[in-house]
């Protein structure tokens, strides 16, 4: 009688050299997991005892490709099924004066967190099987307007765009789309912001609400409740009381 081999779950993450990317492999080893952990620090991805690393700058459509026969190798050769990609890599910067408008900001950061995410799709969502999950890196930013986040704020509003189309086009194929909102989360790249950010968490209590809502195939994981339901719900405030509010001193 033949022996039947079966594939062994793992999960894809870019931006898994810091921050949310590296608590959440952390989080998914310790659940069983196989762990492909993706970035461009050779050194930080190697911290992260347990995961196979993979070496890649996002925003470089050639390295993605290449990256993906790497991959595919990788998933043949050790009997891995790819269950879920999480797409994280990204970056923040603000538009410090929007009537002397930063074109080469708004640019960088498009190429960012949006571009590059199509290069991550193109090359990565043909390895992903029936029953499997595509979660997608977006912000509670994109609830409200805030001010100085014009690129910020756009780039992640495409990205909630992109996961609901992309939702409604791979349900035949049977794969999941699920699209991430964290409030403000420590991290690395938050450390740098200059202002309040009310209702912070760690990026470990991130990588759990991000494991339970792919887990439990969420549409929408946004997080913490308190703080993203508050902006839900200001967001159904008439836009000029809105604007009154965001430009108060």
């Amino acid at each position: 009688m033949a022996t039947v081999t079966v594939d062994t779950p793992a999960v894809l993450i870019t931006g898994a050299s810091s921050g949310i990317g590296f608590a959440l492999a952390e989080h998914y080893l310790r659940q069983g997991v196989e762990v492909i952990a993706c970035g461009r620090n050779a050194q930080a991805l190697k911290a992260i005892t347990g995961a196979t690393a993979l070496e890649f700058d996002i925003t470089d459509s050639t390295q993605v490709e290449a990256a993906a026969i790497k991959l595919k190798q990788l998933l043949h050769n050790n009997h891995w099924q790819l269950q879920q990609v999480i797409l994280n890599a990204g970056s923040c910067e603000y538009i410090d004066d929007a009537l002397h408008f930063d074109s080469a900001l708004f640019a960088r950061v498009i190429n960012t967190n949006v571009v590059a995410m199509g290069y991550c799709l193109e090359h990565f969502l043909p390895l992903l099987n029936r029953g499997a999950r595509l979660g997608l890196m977006s912000s509670s930013a994109t609830y409200l307007p805030f001010p100085r986040a014009e690129a910020y704020g756009a780039s992640k509003a495409a990205i909630s765009y992109l996961g609901r189309s992309l939702r409604v086009d791979l349900a035949e194929h049977g794969i999941g789309v699920s699209v991430i909102c964290p409030g403000f989360v420590k991290t690395p790249l938050t450390d740098k912001n200059d202002f309040a950010m009310p209702m912070q968490i760690t990026a470990q209590q991130a990588a759990v609400a991000i494991y339970n809502g792919m887990q439990r195939q969420r549409n929408e994981i946004h997080f913490p409740g308190k703080f993203t339901w508050l902006l839900k719900l200001a967001s159904l405030l008439p836009e000029s009381l809105l604007v009154s509010l965001l430009t108060k001193k």
